[in-house]
């Protein structure tokens, strides 16, 4: 068993698939900092504790920092691409992971289809990103080594790698929606699993084809996601009714985020992974907190009628309102976003008397996780109660 894991953790498979998808490392002839000398050679030219590394053991990210050098010092590895259009795919997909995609595409389905299904998707994917970030840090096993692998993103390279949070969050809303959307809107199930087992297929087929994760770390994603669904989903109508009904909900909803935000795992070095499980669990607390306002105003803005309903009728008008709706609901959204984001350092930066040029400041426990639950409660209220209505005020709904 430790040798499967062991073969599914090594970078050298990930490198395989790359290159099996038109994907290839450029020796690095301009790289300023450089293995020691003496390590032993793969290939000629790769020193071998890059390559291996013990999967069950690892004290300290390797990607942040390993043997006395950084990767930091390095310039950006350099790849040759052959065959472009699976380059754009698997870029694409691993979009679908991204800030990007959460805050324009999950809200459409709130403005535009069914909020019952978004606060569904919300719920899980609040979940299982949250036990999937904690997972990481807990966890501490390292990202793929490159070389020889190709590293297509930058971002996240500091965060440990098992289990793949995009893995986990593709699992989760392409099924919980499968199941979900059968009560509620009439469509033919098969086509919905053809799309939801396409979609996070390609999501995970992604985070390897990006270097960002081992084979591993991708299986283990998918996993935990389908456990945690087979786990819940007795329970799903049970919490939506609590979430709706209950006074003490939108108490629930704010307090148990924030108190899993400050209470994030502490790492021996800066890591994104608590900035970005708060913004998540902000993004729920604000959502949650905003369904609930909703009921109690007897305005959820659900679909009418017997249940399940028809699909939207695709014609140039619903298009055009619906292209209406996504512009207007995203600038609210980026806008709310900003103007949040930027009250909320200030009041921060005040309070605890740092320099407004000092950028790393934002870093520190005390400014970070205050100022992103901020901001993304704010999102989510705004997403969950004011956008449509002024969507209504516009005659876009």
């Amino acid at each position: 068993m430790l040798e499967l894991l062991a073969y599914l953790h090594d970078p050298e498979l990930v490198a395989r698939f790359q290159r099996r998808c038109g994907l290839f490392l450029v020796e690095a002839a301009h790289r300023t900092t450089r293995a020691p000398t003496g390590a032993p050679q793969v290939n000629g030219d790769k020193p071998r504790g890059q390559l291996r590394r013990r999967w069950d053991h690892q004290d300290k990210n390797s990607n942040y920092k390993e043997n006395g050098y950084t990767d930091g010092g390095c310039s950006r590895p350099q790849y040759e691409v052959r065959n472009w259009l699976l380059h754009f795919l698997f870029l694409f997909s691993a979009g679908l992971g991204h800030e990007v995609f959460y805050i324009t595409c999950l809200p459409c389905i709130h403005w535009s289809l069914d909020p019952f299904l978004c606060r569904r998707l919300v719920n899980m994917w609040t979940m299982v990103m949250y036990i999937g970030q904690v997972m990481k840090d807990l966890l501490k096993l390292p990202r793929p080594q490159s070389p020889p692998v190709v590293k297509l993103e930058t971002r996240v390279d500091a965060e440990y790698g098992l289990p793949s949070t995009h893995a986990m969050a593709a699992t989760s809303i392409s099924f919980t929606l499968l199941l979900s959307a059968p009560a509620r809107i009439q469509f033919q199930f098969e086509v919905g699993l053809l799309i939801a087992v396409t979609l996070s297929s390609l999501v995970c087929l992604s985070r390897l084809y990006t270097g960002m994760h081992s084979v591993l770390d991708v299986i283990c994603g998918a996993l935990i996601s389908a456990i945690l669904m087979f786990l819940t989903y007795p329970y799903w109508e049970t919490f939506d009714h609590f979430q709706l009904t209950s006074r003490i909900s939108p108490i629930v909803a704010l307090s148990l985020p924030l108190f899993l935000s400050y209470t994030y795992p502490e790492l021996d070095h800066y890591s994104t992974t608590r900035g970005d499980t708060t913004t998540i669990l902000g993004v729920g607390a604000g959502c949650s907190v905003g369904y609930w306002v909703n009921e109690q105003l007897g305005q959820t803005f659900e679909p009418q009628g017997v249940l399940p309903v028809p699909l939207p009728t695709l014609t140039a008008n619903a298009l055009a309102r619906g292209a209406g709706r996504f512009l207007v609901g995203v600038v609210a959204l980026v806008g709310t976003r900003q103007v949040v984001k930027t009250l909320s350092l200030q009041v921060l930066y005040s309070l605890y008397r740092v320099p407004k040029c000092d950028d790393s400041a934002r870093r520190r426990r005390e400014i970070e996780v205050p100022s992103k639950f901020a901001t993304y409660t704010a999102v989510g209220l705004v997403n969950s109660i004011l956008v449509n209505r002024i969507f209504i005020l516009l005659g876009l709904l």
